[in-house]
């Protein structure tokens, strides 16, 4: 019996995703699923009929298209983004959609109404790399293209992109209004949590044969979820987080889209039967490194060795946050403070010791306390911040919890802890993780 014969043809793959669309389902999903029906009856299929296209499927909030022509395709990407701008103008941010947009053209598999092949994954790959409102295309659309539309493109050059073999070479589409817009959108303008907040990045692969990704990858999702058993840290969800692998990445940009103040990213590369790690955690909002390190280990037990790169990254992440913060805080303009930067300002004159600094402490505390009376932090430091002349009689104060004698770094590291417990219970809680 003959074997049946692979049907293929070549086509431009489109293929949409909604910007936050898990965050924006946790928060209304009745709403969102409205929403997001109406959006595609009234304007988007329509869309993809004026141009010509196909829907392939609809996922969830994810839409594959294919189109016969490549022009056709940028086309209706354009008209699209436009489009969703215009809608967007007119609604209360909780209720935009944005959209990000990725089309390639490649060779395809035929599988009755269904599409497969690198073609249609590195569409899927390009999607990922757009900004809220933006659209990718690959180098084959922007040749095909060329200048029948008057369209402007930004080269982003060749970039490594999960499951595809070689790099792949972007273009992004400016589209000069929709741009700015899109920058208000749900990720564009996320309010940072009034307490420190972290994405963690998947860890890059350097590895010469590329085989450690699986141990790349678990030591992210171990250290988001220690981080994510901390109350007073808001961690980003790993499925948020690993959107952005195997992509180039704006960390200024992704503090914007997922709404955090620090990013950690690192990197493994196994040589033989040793392992190096490296880990940054970087300030998004300045892009300036905080704190980095290396770590080199011998894999005899792979999964020991995991362990502890988590442990050390996650204890080192706790004192680095701390500090940080606690300098951001003393940097603002006092008529800005909220809970937690009284918090913060009260850490640091607390860890200074003197008579004076003990009383400033007092007073900072007392002030958060009075913005936030579930304040665990304040209510830890308003009850050792005791008036000090001078550092001889740190010796003589009481041991909290039978813990080693009072030092100014030891102090220092019950503030640290103390900020960790900041917001533990009350109403004003924000979820531990956003997706």
């Amino acid at each position: 019996m003959a074997e049946e014969r692979v049907q293929r043809r070549l086509a431009a793959i489109l293929a949409a995703d909604v910007v936050g669309y898990s965050r924006m389902m946790g928060r209304d999903e009745a709403g969102t699923l409205a929403r997001l029906k109406s959006l595609r009856a009234d304007f988007l299929h329509p869309k993809v009929a004026e141009y010509g296209g196909r829907i392939v499927k609809t996922t969830g909030d994810g839409t594959l298209i294919e189109f016969g022509s490549a022009v056709d395709a940028v086309s209706h990407a354009v008209d699209v983004q436009r489009g969703m701008a215009e809608r967007n103008a007119g609604l209360p941010e909780g209720e935009q959609i944005w959209l990000r947009l990725g089309i390639n053209v490649g060779d395809i598999i035929i599988d009755g109404d269904d599409i497969y092949g690198d073609g249609v994954n590195v569409a899927a790959r390009l999607e990922a790399l757009a900004e809220p409102g933006g659209v990718c295309i690959s180098d084959r659309v922007h040749d095909y293209v060329g200048d029948r539309l008057d369209i402007a493109c930004e080269d982003l050059g060749r970039q490594t992109v999960k499951n595809i073999a070689e790099p792949v070479h972007v273009y992004r589409i400016r589209l000069g209004d929709v741009e700015a817009t899109s920058t208000s959108g749900p990720q564009g303008t996320l309010p940072l949590p009034d307490k420190p907040s972290i994405a963690v990045l998947p860890f890059e692969d350097l590895s010469a044969d590329r085989d450690q990704e699986y141990f790349a990858d678990g030591i992210a999702e171990d250290i988001i979820t220690a981080l994510s058993r901390n109350r007073g840290v808001f961690v980003i969800a790993r499925n948020s987080s690993f959107t952005y692998k195997g992509a180039a990445v704006d960390v200024k940009r992704i503090g914007q889209q997922l709404g955090v103040r620090y990013v950690l990213e690192g990197s493994v590369r196994k040589a033989g039967n040793r392992v190096r790690i490296t880990a940054q955690l970087i300030d998004a909002a300045s892009g300036n490194h905080v704190w980095a390190e290396r770590y080199d280990r011998e894999l005899e037990d792979i999964f020991a060795v995991q362990d502890e790169i988590t442990q050390n990254i996650v204890a080192a992440l706790g004192s680095e946050v701390a500090s940080a913060e606690i300098q951001r805080a003393r940097r603002k303009d006092p008529s800005s403070l909220d809970a937690w930067d009284y918090t913060m300002r009260a850490t640091w004159h607390f860890a200074r010791a003197t008579h004076e600094d003990m009383g400033e402490a007092r007073r900072l505390a007392l002030r958060a306390i009075e913005l936030d009376s579930g304040n665990a932090a304040a209510f830890s430091i308003l009850a050792f911040a005791r008036p000090v002349v001078g550092m001889k009689r740190w010796n003589g104060l009481p041991r909290p919890c039978g813990s080693a004698p009072a030092t100014p770094s030891n102090i220092f590291g019950l503030c640290g802890a103390a900020m960790l417990s900041f917001r533990k219970s009350g109403t004003t809680r924000r979820p531990n993780a956003r997706d």
